[in-house]
């Protein structure tokens, strides 16, 4: 496969609860890796993966995640891994939309469970 340039706009757009946006980056068999963004006031359900490793990158805004019923509270520039296996579930508690990237391997899609 030949190198390219990757662009969000450029990128496989699809949308998921209730006004939010991904952008699949990198989307291989076993590496994905998805730029989101979250308005105010919106989360996603809690679950686990049963073999997908994510890490969660902020490139802007507040962004919010309970992992094991630990909230923990990422600014831009920040951070945080979810081992397989552990629930979880993304909020923006904040007031301005939040922008981050989420990198899965192997990918998440299809490998969601209620927590």
């Amino acid at each position: 496969m030949p190198n390219k340039i990757i662009h969000r706009d450029s990128a496989e757009h699809y949308q998921w609860g209730t006004g939010c946006d991904g952008w699949h980056l990198v989307k291989a068999p076993d590496l994905s890796v998805i730029e989101e963004s979250m308005p105010p006031g919106t989360s996603e359900f809690r679950h686990s993966h049963s073999r997908a490793r994510q890490f969660f990158y902020v490139l802007e805004g507040e962004f919010t995640i309970e992992v094991d019923h630990q909230l923990f509270t990422l600014r831009a520039g920040e951070g945080l891994e979810i081992a397989p296996g552990q629930p979880h579930q993304a909020m923006n508690r904040g007031s301005i939309p939040v922008r981050f990237l989420v990198t899965s391997q192997p990918p998440s899609h299809g490998d969601r469970m209620p927590a």
